[in-house]
């Protein structure tokens, strides 16, 4: 290789490609057609040393100017190469960081084995973390949570061996359909076109198969192996409870599984994906909670459901926005691409004040008590959440949104769950 080669590569603060010198063309075996606009600086690099090194080394470049070492790196052909690379934060004429700049050299003298990173444990971890969507199980346990208190507040004892077998089922089940999800969107294209995602992977999935840390084969096996694994544990439950878990966890697995699986893609049907996913995660999982402890479909769990149904709905469709433009180009007809983003910020607002009327119309109609109503404390996030979706609709910093519809679902159930758990009921 030849070492007057020297790659300058820019991006911006979520490592899109700005610019691609003619040496980084020469190194990494790309065109600047096929880069800048449509990759990220991360695509150079595997993935485990993505997550356990390169987000360390741009924030020490941040702190001290520069980060300087040597790695290896990945060309178009899947090779590897050993190299030395400079990381600089860029700045605007205001002083703003903005991205970075990395000034890459090639290193004859050393194979990529002798540079390339070590990756410890908890990256290894990590990676597990990453393509299981772990941090996401709070759709499932907020509802089952929310499930064993509407037991509690009907008169019920809450059995907690139980409500642990629930939970594992219902994270099982969760887990096996964002794996599944993976792969199908993989086969469609949509993942991969995806240049927008989030890099705390709040939208366009879990990046595992895109980021290398696991094969399509992989997530498939995956996929089947914890889907099986729920099957199991609805076996003891289904002996408790009757048939109706059987009913419910079909239900959960075909919508999940199909969910971006052919021929149904239901996230492709113009919101009923969105519908779906509202009715699993609210209305039907309280419900199925509830069934375990009490061993009846109660009409009290249905409705205890509906508040976190409206919000979880919510937490799809606003990280859907970001995702626009692959889920177009690949027919995924999500409720984003039907309405456009602009007017799409409308059904946001109605699946947050949904919820929290929903709440409010729970105690009026006398079916929870008043104590329930903490939950509308949460609501602080869904205000300050639809300024930011109003303002960065189509921007990077719609983020926050992101996350504040995550808190705000997952302080909602919480609060429901202590809301119901010390309600007296007047039944």
């Amino acid at each position: 290789m030849n070492d007057n080669v020297k790659s300058v590569i820019t991006c911006d603060l979520d490592g899109k490609v700005e610019t691609f010198s003619e040496g980084a063309v020469a190194l990494f075996g790309y065109s600047e057609e096929e880069v800048v606009g449509k990759m990220r600086v991360s695509d150079f690099s595997d993935g485990q040393v993505v997550l356990g090194h390169v987000i360390g080394w741009l924030d020490e470049s941040v702190k001290k100017g520069k980060w300087e070492g040597e790695t290896a790196f990945l060309k178009k052909d899947g090779s590897e190469f050993s190299a030395r690379i400079k990381i600089t934060p860029t700045k605007d004429k205001d002083g703003n960081h903005i991205g970075y700049c990395g000034v890459t050299t090639p290193l004859d003298d050393k194979t990529p084995d002798e540079v390339r990173p070590k990756i410890d444990l908890m990256t290894q971890i990590f990676t597990w973390v990453v393509i299981m969507r772990l941090p996401f199980l709070s759709a499932t346990i907020m509802p089952i949570l929310v499930g064993a208190a509407v037991a509690k507040f009907m008169g019920y004892t809450v059995d907690w061996s139980w409500l642990g077998l629930t939970l594992l089922g219902g994270s099982l089940l969760h887990i096996g359909t964002n794996t599944s999800n993976d792969y199908f969107d993989h086969l469609s294209g949509t993942d991969n076109l995806n240049y927008n995602y989030s890099n705390k992977g709040l939208n366009g999935g879990s990046r595992g198969i895109q980021m290398g840390l696991i094969s399509p084969e992989g997530v498939r096996n995956l996929a089947v192996v914890v889907f099986a694994l729920s099957a199991l544990v609805g076996i003891p439950l289904i002996q408790k409870a009757g048939m109706p878990v059987l009913w419910l966890g079909l239900i959960g697995f075909l919508s999940g599984l199909f969910y971006t699986a052919p021929p149904f893609r239901f996230s492709s049907r113009k919101g009923l994906g969105e519908l779906l996913i509202g009715l699993n995660f609210g209305p039907l999982m309280v419900a199925g909670s509830t069934l375990v402890q009490t061993g009846q479909l109660l009409p009290e769990a249905f409705l205890a459901g509906i508040p976190l149904g409206f919000l979880i709905a919510a937490v799809v469709y606003i990280n859907e926005f970001p995702d626009h433009d692959s889920d177009k180009a690949t027919g995924k007809n999500t409720l984003i691409v039907v309405l456009g983003p602009e007017k799409a910020r409308v059904g946001y607002v109605a699946l947050v004040s949904g919820a929290f009327l929903s709440i409010v119309l729970l105690v009026l109609n006398g079916t929870f008590p008043s104590s329930i109503l903490i939950a509308l404390l949460a609501s602080y996030f869904g205000l300050t959440s639809i300024q930011t979706l109003y303002k960065y609709y189509n921007d990077r910093l719609l983020e926050p949104a992101n996350w504040g519809t995550i808190i705000m679902h997952s302080l909602t159930g919480l609060l429901l769950f202590a809301g119901l758990w010390l309600g007296t009921s007047t039944v």
